[in-house]
């Protein structure tokens, strides 16, 4: 980003994938990420198309990379709990550096206890797993953890997490 006022968290991310040459994006539909996958749907730098199952998006990213694409996995909270086996026997063990944009639900006012299991154990079980993961809270924080995380992920051959917080997102809108 210029020395300007960083733009949204989408745009920052959006920008930081395009500098660092992640030109794939796989994802589950979610609203919080909707912004996201809009910007790259938008943006003909990215091939971005949706997924029936967030191990499917794992697989998808990791031949790419092994093909020399450079890829992401968007998903929600939910989501993640369907994905330890393929870190466990295909990014860890096989070293590819499969970024994930986990968008965080559970916590803050959630309804869904599906949801609340899951957010309290992603972080144990990614801890479990040797996988980098780091939650962004505020939009000052953003450019320069998916910039560094990045760097490291290749560098490492290491998948990495990034967990979008709803204090950074403004997270899912409930009805009242």
């Amino acid at each position: 980003m210029d020395e300007e006022a960083p733009g949204a968290w989408h745009e920052i991310v959006r920008d930081v994938l395009k500098r660092h040459q992640v030109k794939l994006v796989t994802y589950v539909p979610d609203n919080v990420l909707r912004p996201l996958i809009d910007a790259v749907h938008g943006d003909s730098f990215f091939t971005a198309f949706s997924c029936a199952r967030e191990e499917e998006a794992v697989g998808i990213v990791s031949g790419a990379w092994m093909g020399g694409l450079r890829g992401i996995v968007l998903m929600q909270t939910s989501g993640f709990a369907t994905l330890p086996n393929a870190i466990a026997s295909l990014a860890v063990p096989f070293q590819i550096p499969v970024l994930m944009m986990v968008s965080e639900r559970g916590t803050l006012g959630e309804f869904n206890i599906g949801q609340s299991l899951v957010a309290r154990t992603m972080r144990p079980v990614l801890q479990a797993l040797a996988v980098e993961h780091h939650t962004m809270t505020r939009l000052d924080e953003v450019e320069f953890i998916v910039d560094r995380s990045i760097t490291q992920a290749v560098a490492t051959q290491a998948p990495c997490v990034f967990i979008l917080s709803p204090l950074l997102t403004g997270g899912k809108v409930f009805a009242k």
